[in-house]
């Protein structure tokens, strides 16, 4: 069974920085695409950003572009999001996932593999 553990969240006011982990194991973590959503009170669940299997290439809702940065270590079996200039609208719980396949994507349905979230609170 494959277990993905979010670490990382938190409280910061608008403008700052966060940089939530998802740590990896019970599967060839470098062989499938990883992703992190999000949702906000009330909201529904999100595409935040995916990232294909090496690494290589990488996928940004319009929400995010520009801000957030995914990377992952396939060695420490480890997605990162490095997120800037955040938003009070960015407040959410961030979830990591695991794909099916090697290339990202953005459809939740392609993951199957999901970690219990890290909550993010952006003040104004």
């Amino acid at each position: 069974q494959v277990q993905l553990v979010e670490s990382g969240g938190g409280l910061v006011q608008a403008g700052g920085s966060l940089r939530p982990s998802c740590a990896a194991s019970g599967r060839t973590f470098s062989s499938y695409a990883m992703g992190w959503f999000r949702q906000a009170p009330g909201k529904e669940r999100e595409f935040v950003v995916a990232i294909n299997w090496s690494g290589g290439r990488q996928y940004y809702a319009d929400s995010v572009k520009g801000r957030f940065t995914i990377s992952r270590d396939n060695a420490k079996n480890t997605v990162y999001l490095q997120m800037n200039s955040l938003k009070p609208e960015d407040t959410a719980v961030y979830y990591c996932a695991q794909a099916n396949t090697a290339v990202a994507a953005s459809n939740p349905y392609e993951y199957n593999y999901w970690g219990q979230g890290t909550q993010v609170t952006v003040s104004s």
